[in-house]
C-alpha cells in the first residue's frame, strides 16, 4: 500500500476554498466522524492534540462483566452525567454534514460517536459504529429499554445516594473522583434479572459484524472519505481509512492535532470541525 501525499492547511479564506476544491473534485463522499465533531455541543473529547488520553481510559468490557464494583462505578457516574448529555444538541458540524447528505454529496456517514446528534441534525444514512448511549440492553435476554427510562430507575433505586456536581465526561458519564460507590444500587433487567449495559461497544468488545460490514462497504463504494474530528487511534476507525486507501480512494481529514493516519491522508485541515464544515458548505453552496 502506497501512502498518498499529504499537505496541511489552516482555515483561512484561501484554505477554505482549497478544502472546497478538494471536495468538489469528488461527487460522492463517505464520512467518518469522531469525538471532535461533538465538542462544540458541549460533549468532551477523549484525547489531546498528540492523541494521548486526557483522562483515565474508558471502562473495558471484561471489567464491566466481571466486577459488580465496576458496574456500580460506571452506572453511578452515568446517572450523574446523563442529564447534561441528554440535552446536548447538534452544532454547526452536524448540521453541515446533514446538509451535504441532503444535497446528495454524502453517501454514508459512519460515526464513532454514541450521542445520536447526527440523526438529530437530519442525517439519515448513518452507521452508529459504536452504538448509541440512549439505549440500554440486557446481556441475558437481549431486551432493550430507553436510557431515559433507565435513568428513572437508577434515581428511584438510589434516592439516598448523595448527588454530585461534576463535569461531564466523554461517554456521557461524569468524573466522580473520591466518591464511594459501595452503596450504589444497579437495577437488573426487569424481564430476566440479567445484567444491563449501555447500548455501546465498550473498549475490548467487538463491533457487531453487520455494522462493521456496512461501514467497510461504505468507504469502499464512495469516491472519497472525509474524516471529521477523529484521531483514529482506535482500530475501528483507522481500519476504515486503511480500507479506503487500499481501494484507491482519496482520504482527507478535519482534525485538531495529529491522527494515526496522517501518512495516508491526501489533505488535512487543522481546525475546529464546526468552523471548517460551516465554511465548506458556504463554499460549495449547500444550505
Amino acid at each position: 500500500m502506497t501512502a498518498q501525499a499529504k499537505f496541511t492547511v489552516a482555515v483561512h479564506t484561501s484554505d477554505q476554498e482549497s478544502l472546497a476544491d478538494w471536495f468538489e473534485q469528488h461527487r460522492h463522499w463517505a464520512v467518518l466522524t469522531g469525538a471532535g465533531c461533538s465538542t462544540a455541543s458541549g460533549i468532551p473529547d477523549y484525547r489531546d492534540r498528540d492523541g494521548a488520553w486526557k483522562r483515565c481510559p474508558p471502562v473495558q468490557i471484561r471489567d464491566f462483566l466481571a466486577s459488580r464494583a465496576v458496574r456500580q462505578r460506571y452506572w453511578a457516574r452515568s446517572m450523574t452525567g446523563w442529564p447534561a448529555f441528554a440535552v446536548a444538541r447538534p452544532n454547526a458540524a452536524h448540521r453541515a454534514l446533514a446538509g451535504l447528505e441532503a444535497a446528495g454529496r454524502i453517501e454514508r456517514l459512519v460515526t464513532q460517536n454514541v450521542d445520536g446528534l447526527h440523526q438529530q441534525a437530519g442525517s439519515r444514512r448513518v452507521t452508529d459504529l459504536h452504538g448509541r448511549l440512549d439505549r440500554v440492553e440486557c446481556l441475558g435476554c437481549g431486551n432493550e429499554i430507553p436510557r431515559a427510562e433507565f435513568q428513572q430507575r437508577l434515581r428511584a433505586e438510589n434516592r439516598d445516594w448523595p448527588l454530585h456536581l461534576a463535569p461531564m465526561a466523554p461517554d456521557g458519564d461524569a468524573d466522580l473522583d473520591g466518591a464511594s460507590f459501595d452503596e450504589f444500587r444497579v437495577p437488573a433487567c426487569e424481564r430476566c434479572g440479567g445484567v444491563l449495559k449501555p447500548g455501546v461497544v465498550f473498549f475490548g468488545d467487538a463491533i457487531p459484524a453487520e455494522r462493521s460490514r456496512e461501514a467497510l462497504a461504505a468507504v469502499r463504494a464512495a469516491e472519497a472519505l472525509l474524516v471529521v474530528g477523529s484521531s483514529l487511534m482506535v482500530w475501528s476507525g483507522y481500519r476504515l481509512v486503511r480500507a479506503a486507501v487500499e481501494a484507491g480512494r482519496v482520504v482527507g481529514a478535519i482534525n485538531l492535532g495529529r491522527t494515526r493516519a496522517d501518512g495516508l491522508l491526501s489533505f488535512k485541515v487543522e481546525s475546529p470541525c464546526a468552523d471548517a464544515l460551516a465554511a465548506l458548505v458556504d463554499c460549495v453552496g449547500v444550505h
